[in-house]
């Protein structure tokens, strides 16, 4: 499936902004799975310095530079990207191997707390029904995304980027970046290794009623490892508990880390502009194949 991706931010301050720096997480990554046909970023007032790079966990990362004063800056990412992942593979070893395998070198990082992710024994508690002894880790990656997706309401503005995982296990709503840091808290108490993933899924308008210009969000999933070995793309299982699926061909990849914290889409430091308000669109169509 190709799809064509438009994501724009767009910032308004109150004062001046006299120097800027911006960190972005905007362009798709390459993988076994998607390719990344075409990106282009567009900002204005456009920056004085651009650069692009990849950071600690090989994601695009662009950094720009104002110094002009303004009052408005907006960022427009447009990629055309081509997707089809490879399904998972159809034996995996018991989810304890896997954990004892934790510290190879690809997923150490991934298999401890990190700064928005604490271990609690009450999501581990919870994923335990869904890895008994001997059982295959993929079986039971797949029957925890079930459990998530049945057992917690998605319901947005009940949480927010500050809620603890811990309210979110009490309360049992909340949207997806909630539900993906439940299941990588309930995993990594296990010993198992997962990962942060953010980009969009391609969400559908109801029946009879046309779809919203500007309407589609950013979305967030899990990425679990399966264990050493194997090829490249089947060695981590990408899994959607607030969908309740395994992710194939209506998702694409924007970039992962240990939390979102590692990964916001555009965060920067400012000289001045006092309060500010913020406008996000975000549109993912299906595009013809070439």
């Amino acid at each position: 499936m190709i799809y064509w991706l438009r994501h724009v931010t767009a910032y308004s301050y109150a004062q001046p902004v006299d120097l800027a720096a911006h960190l972005l997480h905007l362009k798709p990554r390459a993988l076994p799975g998607q390719r990344v046909l075409s990106a282009k970023l567009l900002c204005a007032p456009a920056p004085d310095h651009h650069a692009e790079t990849h950071d600690h966990y090989g994601n695009v990362a662009a950094r720009l530079f104002l110094t002009a004063p303004h009052t408005r800056f907006s960022l427009t990412a447009e990629s055309l990207v081509e997707v089809e992942f490879p399904r998972p593979p159809a034996a995996t070893p018991a989810w304890e191997e896997v954990a004892a395998a934790r510290l190879s070198p690809e997923a150490a990082e991934f298999a401890f707390a990190s700064p928005l992710i604490p271990m609690l024994p009450e999501a581990t508690a919870y994923a335990r029904p869904s890895f008994p002894p001997g059982r295959p880790v993929l079986d039971g990656l797949l029957d925890l995304t079930r459990r998530i997706r049945q057992d917690f309401a998605f319901q947005p503005g009940v949480t927010s980027i500050t809620t603890p995982i811990s309210q979110v296990l009490r309360l049992r709503r909340g949207v997806c970046q909630d539900f993906t840091q439940v299941m990588i808290a309930a995993l990594r108490g296990l010993g198992l290794p997962a990962r942060y993933v953010s980009g969009y899924v391609r969400t559908r308008p109801p029946p009879g009623q046309p779809r919203r210009r500007g309407a589609d969000q950013s979305h967030a999933w899990v990425q679990a490892w399966l264990g050493p070995g194997g090829p490249d793309g089947h060695r981590w299982a990408q899994l959607d508990p607030t969908n309740g699926l395994v992710v194939h061909d209506e998702h694409v990849v924007l970039a992962w880390g240990r939390d979102f914290s590692n990964i916001s889409p555009l965060r920067g430091v400012l000289l001045g502009g006092g309060a500010h308000s913020l406008t996000v669109s975000v549109d993912l169509e299906p595009e013809r194949p070439l």
